[in-house]
């Protein structure tokens, strides 16, 4: 059950209309990385999670998420009051109208279709979707995740600040984003409460390959540090030698039965390249100066 508040959960106050930044705005309310994708997710997990703590924890916080999608929802709204009102009435002239929509970086969809609305799509207009929503339903999968959504969240809110001199703007965003902080904190505090959290889920790793680093991308700037060297990682440099890292022919084979045998001994025989010959093709044959001619065919006299 929810109950709803009218008092924002902060203070907005928008010195101007603005619907170029109104656009940008939209990345956080409908966005991969916005408030209702948070929601959503959190939401998600709060329903199927059987630890009573977590539980609580993830529905606070998704209900919380909510209160930020109504802040940035309003934001889009009061930035939009001019180009809303405008399109409504249609007092300006044609040539005005069309400026006012394509010239402030307002997307026809946000200006014509929604009519300055706070819509559920990204800045670029996409509309948001569910394929934002990352949950495994595995705790341990879910936080860490969590984490990452709220740090990714809170660099998208540094770059709406940085891109606005709107002192009401700048004060609003700033509080969304100390949020994210707050709630990657918490997160953290959550995963850490479970004394087996790495690796995430119940089957272990192969204790052989668990602290083995392969340097795979040889060359010009190779570096070591703490994540590929030192007493916890083995380290293998020489991949000629060392692999197959299993010791044997790294070869795949399948077990096929006498029926499966026989029609792939037929395919293979059927589709078998002939190496000795080079026929002509319509490369040969069509390939002008520069195109690749392939052969040097004879003139037709």
């Amino acid at each position: 059950m929810f109950m709803h508040n009218k008092r924002l959960q902060y203070t907005v106050r928008v010195s101007e209309p603005n619907p170029r930044l109104a656009c940008l705005m939209l990345e956080q309310f409908g966005g991969a990385d916005g408030e209702l994708a948070a929601a959503m997710r959190y939401f998600t997990q709060g329903l199927g999670e059987e630890d009573p703590g977590r539980k609580d924890l993830l529905l606070d916080i998704a209900t919380e998420e909510l209160s930020h999608l109504e802040v940035i929802g309003t934001i889009v709204t009061m930035l939009n009051k001019g180009v809303k009102a405008q399109l409504s009435e249609g007092q300006m002239a044609e040539a005005e109208l069309f400026a006012m929509v394509g010239q402030t970086g307002t997307s026809a969809k946000e200006s014509i279709l929604f009519g300055g609305g706070p819509a559920l799509v990204d800045s670029a207009g996409v509309p948001w979707n569910a394929d934002y929503i990352d949950t495994r339903s595995e705790p341990t999968v879910d936080l860490r995740s969590n984490i990452a959504a709220e740090a990714r969240a809170k660099i998208v809110y540094e770059r709406l600040i940085n891109i606005t001199d709107d002192p009401g703007i700048k004060d609003a965003l700033t509080f969304l984003m100390t949020r994210e902080v707050a709630h990657q904190k918490s997160f953290e505090k959550a995963l850490y409460s479970i004394e087996n959290n790495f690796p995430p889920g119940k089957l272990p790793g192969r204790e052989e390959f668990a602290s083995v680093y392969v340097n795979a991308s040889q060359g010009e700037g190779d570096m070591t540090g703490p994540w590929n060297s030192g007493d916890q990682w083995e380290r293998i440099d020489d991949l000629e030698q060392s692999m197959p890292i299993d010791g044997r022919d790294g070869k795949a084979s399948v077990e096929l039965s006498n029926s499966d045998m026989a029609a792939l001994s037929q395919m293979a025989t059927r589709l078998k390249s002939d190496v000795t010959k080079d026929p002509t093709t319509g490369t040969d044959l069509g390939a002008g100066p520069g195109a690749g001619r392939t052969k040097q065919l004879e003139t037709a006299k």
